[in-house]
């Protein structure tokens, strides 16, 4: 069921980069949470959520966000499936669901960031 998986194709890269995206969305959500929680302007309503997003750095932060959440979630459900000995016919069809579901999921978020007006 488990396989020993050789120094070259241990995984080690996936694992930085797991806690490297980790440690940055921990940093993003508090500055998130702060920002829209702790600020006193800091309306749900839609005006206050486009007023926000007149700011380039707003759409900066939601599309690193974004980009970031998906890689982490979909990376932690790739090595889930890592851990277990997979035909390759399935290990590809894994990882090309994963990678499929994951370019749709940040499509979609890149349109709706972008689809919000910028207004002068």
């Amino acid at each position: 069921m488990y396989k020993y998986r050789a120094s070259k194709d241990s995984g080690s890269k996936s694992w930085v980069m797991q806690r490297i995206t980790g440690l940055a969305l921990v940093v993003l959500m508090i500055g998130h949470y702060i920002l829209m929680h702790y600020h006193p302007d800091s309306g749900h309503t839609y005006q206050a959520v486009l007023g926000r997003m007149q700011y380039s750095w707003y759409r900066i932060i939601d599309l690193t966000f974004i980009v970031l959440a998906m890689y982490h979630g979909l990376n932690g459900i790739w090595n889930i499936f890592r851990d277990y000995k997979m035909k390759p016919w399935l290990k590809y069809s894994v990882i090309s669901a994963l990678v499929i579901f994951g370019i749709a999921f940040t499509a979609w978020g890149f349109n709706i960031i972008f689809s919000i007006p910028y207004i002068n």
